[in-house]
């Protein structure tokens, strides 16, 4: 298609090239009718830029709008050219105090918890860091998109609404002036007239309906037949429909039905095909016909491209608008007038109401380019503000109902614009005086919810689909009801409360229909069928929790509000009532002598509700107006006579009835619907406005009515009137013994009743109920949170309830209850109650739950016993109830209170003749210490004429009446206080007589002189010196016994070591051969320890047993045996890369023998050091095999590990490992059997040795590959190669491992080489011994960078695994020559050689600058014996070594003078150059000599020599480790310690002298060629032309990213990356690479990669570029640190940043502000730097299965 249109569109262009935007501008200003004018052009030149083929262009059509249709605009508004015009204006314009920055996806936003005036105000980064409030308490969110910042409105912040930027002008303060005097005369015509025409286009076009033809006016003369195929997003179907069905319908590939997509999801529409309209029909119906199975079908049209061209530019007009009126606040105004301007056709005509209300018909993309111009237009001008918001409120039902009818997210509707108008608290006040607001969303919110039972309450389980959906919807409008409420109102007028008060009647009439709603009735006999639908009811009540307390808030501020609405409230529960009472005949009952009358109800039988709000509402009323005390300022006003108090208190009981009866179980068979009720009932989300107002209802009840009378009621609700009422019924029924669960039920139902009288006189830590401040409340919380156990501060938040403003008051009060505990380096801060609290402990606190209650009791009593105090928990001392609830004391001393104790205290006196509990008993002497309590509080506190009315004491002494003669209840108390069967209980009835007695006291001191004072003391004092007497006693017994204890163990190791004689002789010795101390031992006499050559230190040989972990048996390590293995791990490793951009491009043809400086990728082995024989291992490993095999065919789970890929776990530690390493004796001593003769070559000698034996053996090679079979024959041939004397390149040496070593050297070999090289497993290829020498260099290398990482020594005591595993890998790579061929060894060698000592044929080696001399060294000095083994003249193995590593050494000097940039320090030494340091200045002169005078002028020799010391001191460390293990020489004790530099140490160790330049002074004949060799690379004259780059040394040390302090920085940072992908979008999910900093665009389809054929997302193609397969990521969004390794392993670590109370905040839920944690950083650093990414990962998914089921590849 494209290409045929091509040259037409290149046509085009000359053609748009030629207007000219003055021109056009000023024939504008002379058209008498601008409008057809402005059309015409329109009409003309749209078609032609936009919409020319399939795929948009955005850049040329930018260039061309901008040329052509905008240009002209801004010629004619400017009168001039543009780019003066509005610079002028700019110039003019005050710079404006309101920010208004819109926010973008994930934008952090900042909120002040101490200053906003509610949560949605909320500022940029850049004004909160330039406020006041950075310094406050504040919450940091990442926002969804859409909202903007309130920066200088001064109605959104209680201080600091300006940041320095947006500060007002002191001068200008004085009246807001009118922002059109800045504008000339006509140039306010002009721009009026452009943008009436404009905006009126836009509208017009974007709201038009027909899919082929234009308005009139907009038609063009010749139409072409081109339409489009638009697909439109909705938010049903899944992105994998949508691809799928493209793929289908316009046969595309799966990546460009991908990027289809996620266009359509990000604009909300797309065209997918484009063509006549025959051809886009067609795709239609497919996509159609795909896509109406599952739901309603995706929405597509097939729209002329004319339309679509017009509507493109609609939208780039709209956006080209709001960018205009940025330059002046007078063109702002203007375009706000036209907008609101209402049209001819009277109501809802103007511009912006057309666009409010076709908001639902529009696509995604245009919604939000018209939001985004409200928002800067009409909500930034204060005037039109006001305007625009009556406007939202008359249209707010239509735009409500079409929102909830529409199928886009409420982000995407005009309808979530109510939080900028209706948290403004002016406009809010404002639109419920004039609009009635409230009324308002009453009324929409009430018109949605449908279905009602005939007493008109709610009923949900009728609910479809449909409806269910549109509830989800309309619950928004609560929350813009909470808006409206969210500030309260200083001063009423007459119009507010008559407003407010008609929206309360409409929020009644809401709570009327809940009222009752879910009845439910108890199942029996079988259990309920289908569980009823609970969760609607509920999601509605916690929705509204917050509404219902800021009513209250409300009303609380006019006293004359708060009576009117307490009045209406009462009417409203009067009509419910006069619903319910139908069918239920009074009954009497009667208690000691009293009788009150009540209906016959029983909860277990008949409907029971668990919703009723308007009771609720009243009960939080009465409170309100018993804070206020209006109650006694003007009762005549309130209708306290009309209270019925049984009818208040009867739904609220059969409430906590209905709990009692769940938790006594009899309503099992009701399934699980009425458990959640249950307990959302109790919960921190409802509880507010549910169960504390319930207690509160019955606390009003009880207080208007004679508690006898409501003992009684409650007795019958809780069906245990007969077993009070009836004394001899308790025995009848104790002696039915068959209904177990019917004593059981009743037991908890007397338990549960006594915890509700508890509750009632208790709880008064309610302002209202008790006299306390609303701090008592969250302290009192918080202390019984803490009591349970200590906890962190988000597990706190969680369990206390929140305000409307998301604020819990905790922080006012925790410092006076509680201590701080930090962190360590896991775990989180935890807050712990001070001990001074624990008095107002209160065991039956209202909150806890049974759990919370048995852990804070056990707790407690275990604290009391620490401290040596006796273990009751007695009842704290409450404060006194306000005037209105008073009475509510007298409950405890009621004779049906009484009653009830004694009966129980009977039953347990008695106790085996009744069915009584033990917790029933601690209630009931719970009650009696508050009764005390409280009396003693009556006692001191009273005024001196006034008598005390509470005279609990003396009810309790008195014994029962005639008939029966019951004891006092205090007679029982003082028999129970010896009953064995009470052990737990007897501290309490202690407290409570002891209590009792003071009482006494008190009243007999009122009334007598105190005398009886001393005798009480004097007992006290001798009980106490018995107490002191008793525990000095305990002590000094737990001395003795610790004494005996100790006593005893030192017996048994002295023992032990007498038995094991021989074991620590040999340790001692050890530590004797290793220390140089020891004289007297003849083998280490005084002599230095030397790790080679031929003065190398010898060391006894040390047997070696080992048992293996999978049959237990032991073995001797030996040649012969059976092979050992270990568990080892091998990974490809990027952790010490200089370079990571490197890649190998064909892994099959790549020659690793030279390893270049910049380690851009190595070869990592680390092992758990656990030991398996070899066919153990095998046996092993192939269970797991078979396994794995059964396991895929059952389920398609991946485990932690990949078994294809050769991966196991460790058998016992479970460490995720790949290959076995076999254990091995040092294998030189096995090879170095030969004599040593004395007198060894010089280094000159050997090297010449060496080259003769190289060029000999490259001669016979040749001969070997030449194809002529003359050679026999022809005598000259023969001469070529001249063996050197004692060579004998025929020999080939014997094996001496045995058969299951040899096969395991070439197991660890392959397994290596497969992993390093990425390449499959070939034991054949000459790259197998070297990837293995690699692996070897590597793993040292890496080790040594962590100990000097973390200043730790070199040999200082290792883990034994680390050690075990360097141990045996370097002993595996010194043999595994012997497994591979020797000609390739030989060969190999003969390369590595050649890199230092040229031959004759040089061949493309590389120069000194790119090998890195380690893996050098180990190279040539693992493969030496190959070459060794076959020369008789009688060179030893060590002499060989030591040659070597003084060459390689040598070569590295070079090196760093080479790359070192020494430059002055100007630290100088001013002493004369000592030996060494004039020795290092002639080499460098030499260097210069050979260079060619490139390098640099000489600096001074102190400071060559300090360059050459440091950059060479990772090489020497890293020599003595490999030396150390190779030949088993113990290291010098010196280097096990930390502390000075070992420089001296280290090179007496490894046999150089200390000053390294008189290795080039001894051989000087032979390097001086050397170094002129090396320096005559041609790479090496590019090096110093400046040419090329080089590694300096030392190499710097790699770290991970340098993370910001402040999380926020890096949220922003976030912010601002945009998918590299999908044209400037702003990215999901950002993703950080800890490693290198890169930001990448994770988990989204567009930024999926391929990788080795399958698609990848961006972190797991970066992990594989950046970190050989190895990635840790920091997810910005979520605020957790990601790992990856490979494509199926993953795991999700906690981040390194910590909030002030010591939590880290996955998901950033909590928005508390972040900080650095470097203690945590540094453990991922650890991790990353010990190659343990991967053993983590394995750890996480064996600990969390969920982890395994993650796709972790598309991340």
């Amino acid at each position: 298609m494209a290409s045929e249109l091509e040259p037409e569109v290149q046509a085009i262009d000359r053609s748009l090239l030629e207007c000219s935007a003055e021109e056009t501008a000023a024939k504008w200003l002379q058209a008498t009718d601008l409008t057809s004018e402005v059309y015409q052009h329109l009409a003309y030149y749209v078609p032609k830029i936009y919409c020319r083929g399939p795929n948009p262009v955005p850049q040329k059509e930018d260039a061309l709008v901008q040329r052509i249709l905008l240009g002209p605009m801004e010629w004619y508004l400017c009168g001039e050219d543009p780019a003066f015009g509005f610079a002028k204006l700019e110039q003019a314009n005050k710079p404006s105090h309101l920010c208004g920055r819109v926010f973008k996806v994930g934008e952090p936003t900042y909120s002040c918890r101490d200053c906003a005036v509610d949560p949605t105000c909320v500022l940029c980064m850049e004004c909160f860091l330039a406020s006041v409030h950075r310094d406050h308490r504040y919450r940091m969110t990442t926002s969804g998109g859409g909202g903007f910042c309130d920066c200088g409105d001064t109605e959104a912040w209680k201080v600091g609404p300006h940041c320095q930027k947006h500060g007002p002008n002191p001068s200008e303060m004085e009246e807001e002036e009118d922002p059109l005097v800045h504008l000339s005369e006509d140039m306010i015509a002009r721009t009026y007239n452009i943008f009436a025409i404009m905006f009126r286009y836009a509208v017009e076009i974007l709201t038009w309906e027909k899919e082929s033809e234009l308005p009139a006016d907009l038609e063009m003369a010749e139409k072409r037949d081109t339409y489009y195929c638009m697909l439109f997003n909705d938010e049903v179907h899944t992105y994998e429909q949508v691809i799928f069905t493209l793929q289908k319908a316009v046969n595309c590939t799966q990546k460009e039905a991908i990027s289809f997509a996620t266009t359509v999801d990000r604009d909300g529409r797309r065209s997918v095909r484009y063509g006549d309209f025959q051809y886009c029909e067609q795709a239609k119906s497919v996509i159609v016909r795909n896509t109406s199975r599952q739901t309603k079908p995706l929405k597509v049209q097939v729209m002329h491209s004319s339309i679509v061209a017009h509507q493109n530019f609609g939208l780039k007009l709209l956006s080209w608008l709001g960018s205009i009126i940025g330059y002046s606040d007078g063109l702002r105004r203007i375009l706000c007038q036209v907008g609101l301007q209402e049209g001819p056709d009277g109501e809802n005509c103007s511009l912006v109401d057309r666009l409010m209300l076709n908001d639902s018909q529009l696509w995604k993309g245009a919604r939000s380019v018209y939001h985004q111009l409200f928002m800067s237009s009409l909500l930034m001008d204060l005037k039109y503000k006001k305007l625009f918001a009556i406007r939202f409120a008359k249209n707010y039902e239509r735009l409500q109902s079409d929102y909830v009818t529409d199928d886009h997210d409420r982000e995407f509707s005009v309808a979530d614009l109510s939080v900028q108008i209706f948290t403004v608290p002016s406009l809010a006040r404002m639109l419920i005086t004039e609009e009635n607001l409230m009324t308002v969303i009453m009324t929409t919110f009430m018109g949605h919810l449908r279905p009602r039972d005939a007493q008109g309450r709610l009923q949900f389980e009728r609910y479809t689909a449909l409806q269910a959906f549109k509830f989800r919807r309309v619950q928004s409008l609560i929350l813009d009801l909470k808006y409206v409420l969210i500030s309260k109102p200083t001063e009423w007028s007459e119009e507010l409360r008559q407003k407010f008060l008609e929206g309360f009647d409409a929020f009644l009439e809401l709570l009327r229909c809940m009222q009752g709603m879910d009845p439910i009735t108890r199942q029996v006999g079988q259990h309920i069928e289908m569980e009823p639908e609970w969760e609607a009811a509920f999601t509605l009540q916690m929705k509204l929790t917050h509404v219902i307390s800021m009513m209250q808030d409300w009303c609380a501020l006019d006293e004359k509000v708060l009576i009117e609405a307490y009045k209406r409230c009462l009417a409203v529960l009067a009509q419910c009532h006069s619903g319910f009472t139908d069918s239920e005949q009074p009954v009497t009952l009667s208690i000691c002598g009293h009788s009150v009358e009540t209906i016959r109800y029983c909860v277990s039988q008949e409907k029971v509700s668990i919703h009723l709000p308007v009771s609720r509402l009243l009960a939080g009323l009465h409170v309100l107006l018993s804070k206020s005390e209006a109650a006694h300022k003007c009762p005549e006003l309130l209708p306290l006579s009309e209270l019925s108090p049984p009818m208040l208190i009867e739904h609220p009981l059969r409430c906590f009835v209905l709990c009692a009866q769940v938790h006594a179980g009899m309503w099992r068979r009701n399934g699980f619907s009425l458990v959640n009720q249950i307990y959302y009932y109790h919960n921190v989300k409802c509880r507010r406005e549910m169960f504390d107002k319930d207690v509160v209802m019955l606390q009003t009840g009880v207080s208007m009515m004679d508690p006898n009378h409501f003992l009684m009621i409650m007795l019958s609700r809780f069906e245990l009137y007969q077993i009070f009422s009836t004394p001899e019924y308790g025995k009848r029924f104790s002696s039915e013994t068959a209904h177990k669960d019917v004593v059981h039920q009743n037991n908890t139902l007397i338990e549960e009743m006594l915890y509700l009288i508890i509750m009632l006189v208790g709880e008064r830590f309610n302002r209202g109920v008790g006299q306390v401040s609303a701090t008592d409340e969250i302290r009192r919380e918080i202390i019984h949170q803490l009591s349970i156990r200590p906890m962190a501060h988000s597990e706190l938040v969680k369990s206390l309830p929140e305000d409307e403003n998301k604020e819990t008051g905790m922080e006012s009060v925790i410092e006076t209850v509680a201590h701080f505990r930090k962190p360590g380096l896991t775990g989180r801060g935890m807050y712990e109650l001070k001990p001074e609290c624990a008095k107002e402990f209160n065991l039956y606190f209202y909150h806890f739950s049974r759990a919370e209650q048995s852990k804070a009791e056990e707790a407690q009593r275990k604290l009391k016993r620490q401290n040596r105090e006796d273990t009751a928990l007695p009842p704290p001392v409450l404060p006194p109830f306000c005037p209105l609830f008073a009475s509510l004391v007298n409950i405890l001393q009621c004779d049906v209170m009484l009653c009830i104790m004694g009966t129980i205290l009977q039953w347990a006196v008695e106790h085996n003749g009744y069915a009584w509990s033990e917790s029933m008993l601690q209630r009931v002497l719970h009650l009696i210490g508050m009764a005390l309590q409280e009396e003693k509080q009556h006692l001191e506190n009273v005024a001196e004429e006034h008598v005390v009315t509470f005279t609990f004491s003396q009810k309790i002494s008195r014994p029962g009446d005639a008939p029966n003669n019951s004891p006092s209840i205090l007679a029982m108390l003082e028999t129970l206080q010896n009953a064995p069967y009470l052990e737990l209980h007897k501290d309490m009835i202690r407290w409570i007589l002891k209590t009792f007695n003071t009482i006494k006291k008190i009243r007999e001191r009122s009334s007598t002189s105190p005398v009886a004072e001393t005798e009480g003391s004097i007992l006290e004092e001798y009980l106490r010196d018995k107490d002191k007497a008793e525990r000095k006693r305990k002590a000094e017994i737990a001395r003795l016994r610790r004494e005996k204890i100790m006593a005893q163990m030192s017996e048994m190791q002295r023992h032990f070591i007498d038995e094991n004689r021989e074991l620590f002789q040999q340790t001692l010795e050890l530590d004797a051969s290793t220390s140089t101390a020891s004289e007297s031992s003849p083998m280490v006499s005084d002599l230095v320890l030397t790790a080679l050559g031929p003065a190398q230190t010898r060391v006894p040989e040390q047997r070696q047993f080992v048992t293996c972990i999978l049959c237990q048996e032991e073995q001797e390590v030996k040649v012969e045996s059976r092979a050992m293995v270990l568990a080892a791990f091998v990974q490809r490793s990027t952790v010490l890369s200089k370079d990571r951009r490197k890649c190998v491009q064909d892994p099959e043809k790549y020659d690793p023998l030279f390893m270049h400086p910049d380690l851009s990728c190595g070869t990592h082995t680390g092992s758990c050091g656990h030991v398996m024989h070899a066919h153990c291992w095998q046996r092993y490993f192939d269970s797991v095999q078979a396994k794995e095999q059964r396991r895929q065919q059952r389920l398609r789970l991946h485990t932690s590990y990949d078994v294809e890929n050769g991966e196991f776990l460790c058998p016992l530690c479970e460490r995720l490992s790949n290959t076995v390493i076999p254990l091995l004796l040092p294998p030189r001593k096995i090879f170095n059997s030969r004599l040593n003769f004395s007198d060894q070559p010089d280094l000159t000698e050997w090297v010449r040795t060496i080259s003769q034996q190289t060029t000999a053996l490259q001669g016979l090679r040749k001969e070997e590959s030449s194809p002529h079979p003359a050679s026999s024959e022809n005598p000259e041939n023969k001469e070529k190669v001249r063996l050197p004397e004692g060579f004998r390149p025929d020999f080939h040496p014997k094996n001496p491992y045995s058969k299951s070593i040899k096969e395991m050297l070439r197991t660890f070999g392959t397994a290596t080489y497969k992993v390093g090289l990425k390449v499959h497993p070939n034991e054949e290829d000459p790259r197998v011994p070297i990837v293995c020498w690699g692996s070897c260099a590597y793993t040292i290398q890496s080790l040594e960078r962590v100990l000097s990482d973390e200043d730790k020594p070199l040999f200082g005591p290792l883990p034994c695994r680390l050690d075990d595993c360097l141990r045996s890998l370097t002993r595996f790579a010194a043999a595994h020559w012997t497994v591979s061929s020797l000609s390739v060894v030989q060969g190999h060698f003969c390369k590595l050689f050649t890199s230092l000592v040229p031959g004759d044929s040089p061949g493309e080696l590389p120069c000194i600058l790119d090998v890195d001399m380690f893996h050098l060294l180990v190279g040539l000095v693992l493969s030496f014996p190959a070459l060794q083994c076959q020369d008789f003249s009688g060179i030893s193995l060590g002499t060989g070594d030591l040659h070597i590593f003084h060459l390689v050494t040598m070569a590295h000097i070079i090196q760093i003078l080479l790359t070192s940039c020494t430059e002055e320090n100007g630290m100088d030494q001013e002493e004369p150059p000592g030996e060494e340091e004039s020795a290092a200045l002639s080499l460098y002169n030499t260097l210069r000599e050979h260079t060619g005078s490139a390098l640099k002028e000489t600096p001074s020799g102190w400071h060559l020599c300090r360059s050459i010391r440091a950059g060479i001191m990772p090489f020497l460390k890293c020599s003595a480790l490999f030396f150390h293990y190779l030949n088993g020489v113990p290291s010098p004790p010196e280097v096990q310690v930390t502390g000075t530099s070992h420089f001296e140490h280290l090179c007496n160790y490894l046999c150089l002298p200390s000053n390294l330049i008189r290795l080039f002074e001894e051989n000087s004949e032979i390097m001086n060629s050397l170094i002129k060799s090396w320096c005559h690379h041609k790479e090496v004259k590019r090096f110093l032309a400046g040419e090329r780059d080089a590694i300096s040394y030392p190499r710097e040390p790699n770290r991970l990213l340098d993370l910001p302090q402040d999380y926020s920085n890096l949220i922003n940072q976030a912010s601002n990356f945009s998918c590299p992908k999908s044209g400037g979008d702003k990215s999901r999910a950002p993703t950080l690479c800890l490693v290198c900093g890169a930001l990448l665009c994770s988990q989204s389809y567009c930024c999926q990669t391929e990788l080795d054929g399958e698609d990848v997302g961006a972190c797991t193609a970066h992990t594989d570029s950046c970190g050989c397969g190895v990635g840790v990521f920091l997810r910005v969004r979520e605020c957790q640190v990601l790992f990856l390794a490979g494509k199926t392993k993953g795991c999700f670590y906690a981040p390194p940043y910590l909030d002030d109370y010591g939590e880290t905040d996955q998901g950033l839920r909590r928005g508390n502000p972040l900080h650095l944690c470097a203690e945590r950083f540094q453990k991922i650093q650890k991790l990353w730097q010990q190659h343990s990414v991967t053993e983590e990962i394995g750890h996480a998914q064996e600990a969390n299965q969920t982890l395994v089921g993650i796709d972790w590849q598309h991340l």
